[in-house]
């Protein structure tokens, strides 16, 4: 992919250079929107604006749509407003709805009103559904048929509407249009032209509601191989569709998003050009760490009034206690929130989970406290000779502290992604920086109690 994109650039720079917009129309002719999309996102703000006055409105606006979120922020500050107008033109509802919701406000009121009041009135629809729903993924446009309409019928509807490539069945409703099933497109073409539609829709069709996360739209996809699913409002009628393709997208945004959020970021670093805004939304997670680092210094200085001799040799070994046990917990947590994520009855079920874990737990504290003693145990041997500390003690100071602190971690990094879920807060928060500097702190109180209760 790397390389296609630099054979393409390869290709265009001169033509850019030299502005000659004739040969770059005819060269952009032939490439597939992805590929302009992928160029766009590259170049200067002068190249794209050179690269949009050669596309065709119809490309432009599959372009727009295409590249990502910083570099679409920056074309709608290139284009002029009837440009804007006429791209939004040519955009299906849903993704008309899409892009409004991350444009300016005062260019996104005036984009909106260049539509047709039909147009105008379905992306008001849409942008009332949150972005992360079903609703606020769907495409609005299908094609349902009354259960007493034969096939002929069908046929015809199917003829006179505007149907895309992912078109796979029609949807059936009632006389109150109510959702009731679907048929699929081999029983139009096999069935004779006056079989009632009715004897042929398959009531047990998967739905989802306007309502209905994200997520779980993309779990229900994975676990049914679905190509499409039908969306239904409160009143169990008719609201739109999802296709397979939108559901990638999802599951890609879901993936970044959750990888952002355990990094201690946030995925809107990406829809940004800006160093000082990227530093701003770092620093925001960044902060509140810091001051719980400060928590660790506020407990390393609480034992500081013990004997100078065991505390300087505990504080050698307080680095090893936060990491191990930091990781442990951000093992457990990493697996529950990628188990929730995608739905997996197991990391659904706390209990079964939790019996899982606990047993995981023990045997890889069992294991670190007892390989950390033995490596403490060699680290302060030298002081020993010089009767400076009692060893023994310290030893077994680590090796129950290492053993504690694992076992804390583990716990809380099974049981915060289930609490984060159940409060409407995201679970990958539970694997970020502010859980992970929570478990150094307590890590380190544990450890240093140990430590000056059996060494001293």
């Amino acid at each position: 992919m790397a390389e296609m994109q630099e054979q393409l650039l390869h290709e265009i720079s001169p033509l850019l250079e030299r502005e000659r917009l004739a040969t770059l129309r005819e060269l952009l002719y032939d490439w597939r929107t992805s590929d302009i999309a992928e160029i766009v996102e590259l170049v200067d703000d002068d190249r794209r604006r050179l690269i949009f006055d050669v596309l065709e409105i119809p490309v432009a606006a599959e372009v727009l749509e295409k590249v990502n979120e910083a570099t679409r922020d920056r074309l709608f500050e290139i284009l002029t407003e009837e440009e804007i107008h006429r791209v939004f033109s040519e955009l299906d509802w849903d993704d008309a709805a899409d892009l409004l919701a991350e444009m300016p406000e005062d260019i996104a009121d005036k984009a909106i009103r260049s539509l047709s009041l039909p147009d105008r009135l379905q992306v008001h629809k849409l942008m009332r559904y949150s972005e992360d729903s079903a609703g606020g993924i769907m495409d609005p446009v299908v094609i349902s048929v009354s259960e007493d309409a034969t096939v002929a019928e069908a046929v015809s509807k199917i003829r006179m509407a505007e149907i895309d490539e992912d078109f796979y069945s029609v949807y059936v409703v009632d006389c109150d249009g109510r959702f009731i099933g679907e048929v699929r497109l081999r029983f139009l073409l096999t069935r004779r032209e006056n079989t009632r539609i009715g004897d042929l829709v398959d009531r047990d069709t998967i739905y989802v509601r306007t309502d209905t996360d994200q997520e779980q739209v993309r779990n229900v996809f994975r676990k049914n191989d679905l190509l499409v699913v039908p969306v239904l409002d409160e009143d169990h009628k008719l609201a739109g569709r999802i296709t397979a393709d939108r559901v990638i997208e999802v599951a890609e945004e879901e993936a970044v998003e959750d990888i952002y959020t355990m990094a201690g970021t946030n995925p809107e670093e990406l829809d940004t050009f800006s160093a000082l805004r990227a530093a701003r939304i770092r620093m925001t997670w960044l902060l509140p760490c810091l001051l719980g680092t400060g928590v660790t210094a506020i407990v390393m200085n609480l034992f500081g009034t013990y004997d100078p001799r065991v505390y300087l040799a505990a504080a050698a070994f307080v680095p090893m206690i936060a990491a191990i046990s930091g990781n442990a917990g951000l093992q457990t947590s990493a697996i529950v929130v990628s188990g929730l994520a995608t739905g997996h009855l197991v990391a659904l079920k706390l209990s079964t989970v939790f019996s899982r874990e606990v047993r995981i737990a023990l045997l890889v504290a069992t294991a670190c406290g007892l390989v950390g003693a033995v490596i403490c145990s060699v680290l302060i041997h030298y002081r020993s000779a010089q009767n400076t500390i009692e060893p023994v003690r310290l030893v077994l100071a680590f090796g129950g502290a290492m053993f504690s602190a694992i076992m804390v971690a583990t716990t809380l990094g099974l049981f915060l992604p289930f609490v984060f879920r159940r409060i409407g807060i995201d679970p990958a928060i539970s694997s970020g920086p502010l859980v992970t500097t929570a478990n150094d702190s307590i890590s380190v109180a544990i450890f240093m109690t140990l430590a000056v209760t059996l060494a001293s």
